[in-house]
């Protein structure tokens, strides 16, 4: 289940990545953790903090939409998706690493 991105809610919070432990600086806009890419399902509209699941999402897509690379994470707790634009901190090793890794499942 996608959901759309409405009611849209800057919200700028600092946090420590629960997948790798990096120390994250939010500014405004921060979805997932620049260092892993894994994010968390906190939000039933982007910014809101009302989804109760908490569980952890992890990318399993990435695509190419209107030039903007955007990842598709799904939550390992509930099945929920959620699409998020790449951002210039994500670290390009693990989006390459990501890319190898969702390539693999589509052979395998």
């Amino acid at each position: 289940m996608t959901m759309p991105d409405t009611e849209f809610q800057k919200r700028v919070e600092d946090f420590m990545c629960e997948a790798c432990g990096m120390y994250v600086v939010g500014g405004g806009y921060t979805n997932h953790c620049p260092a892993c890419l894994v994010s968390k399902h906190v939000d039933v509209h982007p910014g809101d903090r009302a989804a109760d699941c908490g569980g952890l999402m992890r990318v399993v897509k990435i695509d190419l939409k209107d030039g903007e690379w955007r990842l598709l994470h799904r939550c390992r707790r509930c099945g929920y998706e959620k699409r998020n634009k790449v951002s210039a901190e994500d670290s390009q090793e693990r989006l390459a690493e990501v890319v190898q890794e969702v390539n693999k499942q589509k052979r395998g």
